[in-house]
């Protein structure tokens, strides 16, 4: 990589928040994750999810940012005899942050810069993704919105969602 693309890419990693979440028992954290229900396209999926785990809305990326195969560890989720499934990857602008959203009892909110945000996720597929997030930000063309849209743009099928939570500036403070 010559150093205008470093550059340009520690610029943007200054200026992003990312949404990770906790779960119960342990230190590392996630992104919202979960099924696709028969009835949803893939993006209301991953919307879904973001609200229902994070209690967050906002704009989809249009194009996952990456997909990774792995074996689910849960017959109930699993997307072939196997166990075989893929995860879809998605980008998620904050537009609002709910106070009360389902998945609160369970899950806590925690916003990291990109540095944090790579120390704690649980996964390296996780890690992943936000490498492709940062570099994807750090094209030189205008990426203002470009790649976001808020319809509905893939057919239902057996995956598991898993869209990170984005944010450009951080949320207000709540008192």
């Amino acid at each position: 990589m010559d150093n205008r693309v470093d550059d340009q890419m520690c610029r943007v990693e200054e200026r992003v928040i990312v949404l990770m979440i906790s779960t119960p028992n342990r230190s590392d954290l996630v992104f919202p994750k979960g099924g696709w229900e028969d009835d949803e396209s893939l993006d209301q999926a991953a919307r879904r999810e973001a609200m229902e785990e994070a209690g967050v809305k906002g704009i989809l990326s249009k194009n996952p940012i990456g997909v990774w195969e792995f074996r689910s560890k849960s017959s109930k989720n699993s997307c072939s005899s196997s166990g075989g499934c893929k995860g879809y990857m998605f980008a998620l602008e904050v537009t609002e942050e709910l106070d009360h959203w389902p998945g609160q009892p369970t899950y806590t909110r925690k916003w990291l810069n990109i540095e944090e945000a790579f120390k704690m996720c649980r996964y390296e597929w996780m890690r992943e993704a936000l490498k492709n997030f940062l570099a994807e930000l750090s094209k030189p063309n205008d990426r203002s919105h470009g790649d976001m849209e808020e319809t509905p743009m893939v057919a239902p099928g057996c995956f598991l969602i898993n869209p990170p939570a984005v944010l450009m500036n951080p949320p207000p403070a709540h008192v």
